[in-house]
C-alpha cells in the first residue's frame, strides 16, 4: 500500500492524497481546489497531479473548496467512480460546486475583458456548471460511525470533526494478504468551544494518521468574545467614523458564526442601529441548509433555540441576491456592515467589495478567519501598503482588523485533544498535511515530545510505502 500528497501538502489548501493498495486500487481523499496562491494558483490547479481515470474512489471529508473544489474537474477529466461523503457533506457539495463553477465564470469573463484590451489570450475556467452538476450523481451518501463496505478489504468509517456541518474525520480499514490496518485522515479538525457545532468526536485506534496542522503552533483567543469583539468593531467603524465594515467569510461556517453573534448582540439589546448585508446567495443558502441539521449543534445553541427559534436572523439583516443589488452598496454613502464571500477574500463579491472601500480611511476590511499568506487576505493581514485587485494596485487606506478567535479550525491544544484517543506507541507514522511549512516544523517537534515517534512532513507530490 502506497501514498502520495498531491495538495495541502506544506501549503494549507488543495487537500489531495491518494493511496494506492497492493491490487491497483486507487482511493483518493478529497480532491481540493488550491486557493490563496497568487501567480501560481491557476498553474497548480490546472493538474491534479494524477491520472483522473485511474482514480477508483474518492472520499470526501468536507464541502469546503479546498478539499472539494476540483471535483468537477476530476470528473471532467474522466473519473467514474463512487464519492462517499455524509449526507451534509453531499447537501452542502451540490450549492458550494455550483457556486465555484459560477464565480470561476463571472471572474473569467470580468478578467478576460481586461485582457481581450491588452491583446492577451483569454482564460479557461477550469470546469462549468455542467461539470459540476454531473459530479453530484457519483455522491454516496454515508452516515458518522458506521462502518461501511465500500470494496473489496476496505471499510470506511466517519466520525464528526466538528468544523463545519457535515465535515468528517475518515477512517479506512484495508485488508491485504491477511492483515487489517487503519489509515485515519483528520480532515479538517474543529474546535471544542465552537460557538455552534459538537466538539470532534473519539475514533478508532489508528496505524497510520495524516493530520491537518493549521494552527499547529498556535492557540486561538478565547471565543466567548466574538460577540463583543464584533461591537467594537460596527461601533468604531459604522457609528464613530461613519465608515463601512466590510467583512470577508466563508460562506459555510463563518458567516452563519457571524450572524449567531449578531443576533446574540441583538437579544441583548446591544447591536449597532445600521443596516447588515449579506452578500452572497452561496451565505444564505448554506444557512438554510445549517438549520435543517439542528441535530450537529452543541447544547449552547440548542438553549438559545428553545427561546429563539431562528439564531442566524435579526432585524436588519438583508440577504443580497443580485448582482445589481451588490452593485447597489457600493454606492451606499450611510454606514453599514457587509458580509460577503470568500473568507481570503480572493474571489467573489467581496474582492469588488475590498476594491471600493479600500481608499477611504473610514471603513473598515476586518478579516476573521485564516488566510493564505499569497491571497488578498493574507497580503492585507501581514500589512501591505498596496495590494492588487483585478490587475490594478489599490493603496490600502481602509483600516484593516482581525479576529483570529473565530477560526474554524483548531488550535494545537484542539489538535492534540482530537489525538488524545490514540496509542502513540501503535501510530506508525503521522503525517502532518494541510499547514504552512514552519508551522508544521514547530508541531512536529511538539507531537514527538508526546510519543509520536515518526512524525512526517511530505512535500508536494511525495509518495511513500505504507507496511
Amino acid at each position: 500500500m502506497k501514498i502520495a500528497f498531491h495538495g495541502a501538502a506544506r501549503t494549507v489548501t488543495g487537500s489531495k492524497h491518494l493511496v494506492t493498495l497492493k491490487n491497483g486500487m486507487k482511493i483518493l481523499l478529497d480532491c481540493g481546489m488550491f486557493q490563496g496562491m497568487g501567480r501560481d494558483t491557476e498553474a497548480m490547479n490546472a493538474h491534479l497531479g494524477f491520472d483522473a481515470m485511474g482514480v477508483d474512489i474518492l472520499v470526501l471529508s468536507h464541502a469546503h473548496i479546498d478539499h472539494s473544489g476540483l471535483i468537477p474537474k476530476l470528473v471532467k477529466e474522466g473519473f467514474e467512480g463512487k464519492i462517499f461523503a455524509t449526507p451534509a457533506t453531499r447537501d452542502l457539495g451540490a450549492i458550494l460546486l455550483e457556486d465555484s463553477a459560477v464565480i470561476q465564470r463571472d471572474d473569467t469573463r470580468f478578467i478576460n475583458k481586461k485582457r481581450a484590451k491588452q491583446g492577451l489570450p483569454p482564460y479557461e475556467p477550469l470546469y462549468d456548471l455542467e461539470d459540476a452538476a454531473k459530479a453530484l450523481d457519483y455522491f454516496v451518501p454515508v452516515a458518522y460511525d458506521t462502518w461501511t463496505d465500500i470494496a473489496e478489504g476496505v471499510q470506511l468509517m466517519f466520525t464528526d470533526a466538528g468544523h463545519i456541518i457535515g465535515s468528517a474525520a475518515v477512517h479506512l480499514r484495508i485488508t491485504e494478504d491477511g492483515k487489517t490496518e487503519q489509515i485515519t485522515f483528520s480532515g479538517d479538525v474543529g474546535r471544542y468551544n465552537d460557538a455552534i457545532l459538537r466538539s470532534p468526536a473519539v475514533f478508532p485506534q489508528a496505524d497510520y494518521i495524516i493530520l491537518e496542522s493549521t494552527y499547529g503552533n498556535k492557540l486561538h483567543d478565547e471565543v466567548h468574545g466574538i460577540a463583543d469583539t464584533l461591537y467594537d468593531w460596527i461601533e468604531k467603524t459604522c457609528i464613530q467614523k461613519k465608515g463601512k465594515l466590510i467583512i470577508p467569510a466563508f460562506s459555510v461556517g463563518r458567516t452563519q458564526e457571524i450572524l449567531y453573534a449578531l443576533n446574540q448582540l441583538d437579544l441583548e439589546k446591544r447591536l449597532p442601529k445600521v443596516p447588515y448585508y449579506v452578500d452572497s446567495p452561496l451565505s444564505r443558502e448554506a444557512t438554510e441548509l445549517l438549520k435543517e441539521y439542528p441535530q450537529y449543534f452543541n447544547k449552547r445553541i440548542k438553549k438559545v433555540m428553545e427561546t429563539d427559534e431562528d439564531p442566524f436572523d435579526f432585524p436588519g439583516l438583508k440577504f443580497i441576491k443580485t448582482v445589481d443589488e451588490s452593485k447597489y452598496l457600493n454606492d451606499l454613502p450611510q454606514p453599514c456592515v457587509i458580509i460577503s464571500a470568500s473568507g481570503m477574500a480572493d474571489a467573489g463579491r467581496v474582492k469588488h467589495h475590498i476594491l471600493n472601500n479600500i481608499s477611504q480611511q473610514k471603513n473598515t476590511i476586518l478579516l476573521v478567519g485564516y488566510c493564505e499568506p499569497h491571497s488578498l487576505g493574507g497580503r492585507l493581514a501581514n500589512g501591505a501598503k498596496q495590494v492588487k485587485i483585478f490587475g490594478d494596485m489599490y493603496d490600502v487606506v481602509a483600516e484593516v482588523g482581525q479576529m483570529r478567535s473565530m477560526s474554524a479550525h483548531g488550535d494545537y491544544e484542539d489538535l492534540s485533544q482530537f489525538l488524545a484517543c490514540q496509542d502513540p506507541a501503535q501510530v506508525k507514522t503521522l503525517f502532518l498535511v494541510h499547514g504552512e511549512y514552519d508551522v508544521q516544523q514547530d508541531f512536529a517537534k511538539r507531537l514527538m515530545r508526546k510519543g509520536f515517534k515518526e512524525v512526517q512532513i511530505p512535500e508536494m507530490h511525495y509518495q511513500t510505502t505504507l507496511s
